[in-house]
C-alpha cells in the first residue's frame, strides 16, 4: 500500500462493530419514536398534552423492555449454539 502502514485487521473490525452498533442504535430509537408516536399522539400539534406524553414514555419504556428480552435471549441462544 504504497508507503502507508498496513491497517490493523483488528482495529478495522472494532471499528467496524462501533459502526454497526451506532446504526443499530439509531434504526432502534426510530423505530421506537415511529411506533409510539403512531400510537400515541392521535391529534398532532405544537405539543402534546399529558396523557400523550404519559403514553410515549410508557410506550417507549415497553419497547426497550421487550428489545432487551430479545437481545438478551438471542446472545443466550447464540453462545448455546457456539457451545456446540
Amino acid at each position: 500500500m504504497g508507503g502507508n502502514k498496513p491497517v490493523d485487521r483488528d482495529q478495522l473490525m472494532d471499528a467496524v462493530k462501533q459502526q454497526i452498533a451506532v446504526a443499530n442504535a439509531q434504526e432502534l430509537l426510530q423505530k421506537m419514536s415511529d411506533k409510539c408516536f403512531n400510537k400515541c399522539v392521535t391529534k398532532p400539534g405544537a405539543s402534546l398534552d399529558n396523557s400523550e406524553q404519559k403514553c410515549v414514555a410508557m410506550c417507549m419504556d415497553r419497547y426497550m423492555d421487550a428489545w432487551n428480552l430479545v437481545s438478551r435471549t438471542y446472545a443466550t441462544r447464540l453462545q448455546r449454539e457456539q457451545g456446540r
